[in-house]
């Protein structure tokens, strides 16, 4: 039994997805209405393929005779609605009025190479997927960064157009709490003459461009959330064979040269946080854009979050206790804006309307942790 596996519940006729091994004895099973709920390992059952390949994925377990007696009964009112084929000799008139059917269209097939694709498992669950669209073996790793913290989670080999095992498990209610993926990539021949370059592609989904990715994944041939790891349409960058191991020793040994700019730009130095003013006046007339009078409200609430953020940022790196943002009172579009991003921040202790005797409504006090 393990993660992704389908499965029945024995005490009912639920199905559903593992999504996680909480113990020894214990595992978190989603319902296909998009809830999770422990279950005890004893009172699931693993739905075989077989049984999947016979009766697809609803399949619910035994039918009841009163079950069979709808289900025919439906079938006959089915068959009884159908519209009646014309016969032979019906006139020109009545085969005029029947519907063209719509041209059938070819999909164009996805270019070769390697892909993260999410797929759903129900409407709200998905799951990782990696794709090796090409004629080469990968090897790989998979893991998550939350908070600039990594976590490698598992490593396999994929062979030449392959689907990877599902890798994790994400539910879209919690879209703005998913982690970075991070997937590393070596394509891979056995006897081969050529060597690769090592492909880490770090992943951080927006919802602007998450929900316009669907499209049908190769190799999988089902709809899914895909994107392309290896966006850059040239070959991996080889490594000619005369310098293969002088190369390799280099690397074993710590000596490699550093690569020239245009492959690996070097880090520019940190730059020293300089912590932000005690009261932050987030107006438009103190942020001082260029070409303020041209900007739509948009444009202006865009630029006072960015200044808002930026000043949070700063505060919680320089150990602020509390820090103050003038926001006014006017619509309260920006006062909303603020609470809601505050409110789903862990490093905030709590936050408040400031000195009403001074600001009114509009500014924020913020407690740091």
């Amino acid at each position: 039994m393990n993660v992704g596996d389908r499965v029945r519940l024995l005490t009912g006729r639920e199905q559903g997805i593992i999504t996680r091994l909480l113990s020894d004895e214990l595992v978190e099973v989603a319902i296909d209405n998009d809830f999770t709920i422990p279950v005890l390992r004893r009172e699931v059952v693993v739905i075989a393929a077989d049984e999947q390949k016979a009766f697809g994925t609803s399949s619910q377990g035994p039918v009841a005779p009163r079950d069979v007696a709808k289900a025919a009964k439906a079938a006959k009112s089915a068959k009884a609605a159908q519209p009646k084929m014309p016969q032979p000799g019906a006139s020109a008139q009545s085969k005029a009025e029947q519907p063209t059917p719509p041209k059938a269209t070819v999909a164009q097939p996805a270019p070769k190479g390697l892909y993260l694709a999410l797929t759903h498992q129900s409407p709200e669950l998905l799951s990782v997927h990696v794709i090796n669209n090409t004629d080469t073996d990968v090897l790989f790793t998979y893991g998550e960064e939350r908070r600039e913290q990594y976590r490698g989670l598992t490593s396999d080999k994929l062979g030449p157009k392959a689907v990877s095992a599902a890798l994790g498990h994400f539910h879209l209610k919690d879209f703005d709490q998913w982690p970075a993926l991070v997937v590393q990539l070596l394509p891979h021949q056995v006897n081969g003459n050529t060597a690769y370059e090592l492909l880490t592609k770090r992943t951080q989904f927006r919802a602007g461009s998450f929900y316009t990715s669907r499209r049908e994944a190769p190799v999988l041939k089902q709809d899914a959330y895909l994107f392309q790891l290896d966006e850059k349409p040239a070959a991996p960058v080889a490594i000619a064979p005369d310098k293969l191991a002088e190369t390799l020793k280099a690397q074993l040994s710590g000596n490699a040269p550093a690569k020239p700019a245009a492959v690996a730009p070097a880090p520019e130095p940190a730059k020293a946080i300089v912590a932000p003013p005690h009261e932050v006046d987030l107006h438009l007339e103190a942020l001082q854009p260029e070409g303020a009078q041209e900007l739509s409200n948009t444009a202006i609430l865009k630029l006072q979050i960015e200044a808002f953020e930026d000043a949070l940022s700063r505060a919680l790196a320089t150990n602020m206790h509390e820090i103050v943002f003038i926001h006014g009172s006017g619509s309260g579009t920006l006062r909303k804006e603020i609470h809601k991003l505050l409110s789903r921040n862990k490093d905030i202790k709590f936050f408040e309307d400031s000195r009403k005797e001074k600001f009114g409504y509009g500014a924020t006090l913020v407690r740091l942790k």
